[in-house]
């Protein structure tokens, strides 16, 4: 078996940043499940709703999401459809995917900026959660973080596709 290259090493390092991130968003998850079964049954239950489970679950919600950007791309837990490599084999897909990925890495990159300069934004732009002013920055953070890994994912896994683009198969696709 061949050496790995240093885009691969480098997607290796990545994958291991994603699954502490991936850590992380599933911890939230749990909490969050349980914040969900407390407010449902402090509501239902007994009448009396929690003041500010709304800002708690939605600051839990996007540590949740932030975890997952990731991780799920890494693993493929997208849903798909690869027309064009059912029509056209490999021989179309080894070009469509560099296309894919350059789009791919500006539109995640782009999004990972804005996320940036709304996080540098303050109190003109809602710093706080409306109840309970739980402040926004560190969770832009995490959600810069994620975005930010998947945005590195794939300018990886465009070197990568082009340095094996005579392959028989993208090593980074998932089967």
């Amino acid at each position: 078996m061949a050496t790995a290259s240093g885009p691969e090493r480098a997607l290796g390092w990545v994958d291991k940043l994603s699954i502490l991130l991936a850590a992380i968003g599933g911890l939230a998850t749990v909490a969050l499940v349980c914040v969900t079964v407390v407010a449902v049954f402090y509501r239902y239950v007994l009448n009396d709703p929690i003041f500010g489970m709304d800002d708690v679950s939605t600051m839990l919600l996007s540590v949740c999401v932030a975890g997952s950007i990731c991780y799920g791309s890494r693993i493929g837990a997208n849903v798909h459809v690869d027309v064009l490599g059912m029509v056209g084999g490999r021989r179309i897909t080894r070009y469509t995917d560099i296309v894919v990925r350059v789009l791919g890495a500006g539109i995640v990159g782009l999004t990972t900026y804005a996320l940036y300069e709304q996080s540098q934004c303050g109190a003109l732009c809602g710093f706080f959660t409306p109840n309970l002013a739980i402040p926004h920055q560190p969770f832009y953070w995490l959600l810069i973080a994620g975005m930010g890994a998947y945005t590195l994912v794939l300018i990886l896994e465009l070197i990568v596709g082009i340095i094996h683009i005579r392959d028989p198969r993208d090593p980074n696709e998932h089967t």
